[in-house]
């Protein structure tokens, strides 16, 4: 159970972050992708500015999507197109 609560958070992360990027979204399995990459990424940017989101599913849903957008970022920055 614990695997899909993770995809599913990723999902949402991942296509929350492509919305607040205002990218076209990768689907559904790249927003998985990207909002599990975007959560590890998030935590640890929050972790080295001493800020907490919260330990709750929003919490991290918020902290995946401020990982995925620094993602989305970098992308765009190295494929000089939108992601």
């Amino acid at each position: 159970m614990d695997i899909l609560w993770t995809l599913l958070i990723g999902a949402v992360a991942g296509w929350l972050g492509s919305v607040i990027f205002q990218g076209s979204g990768l689907g559904l399995i790249g927003n998985i992708i990207i909002g599990i990459l975007g959560s590890f990424v998030g935590g640890w940017l929050l972790g080295k500015l001493h800020i907490s989101f919260g330990s709750g599913t929003i919490g991290t849903i918020l902290q995946g999507a401020l990982g995925a957008v620094v993602i989305l970022f970098v992308l765009n920055l190295i494929f000089r197109r939108r992601v």
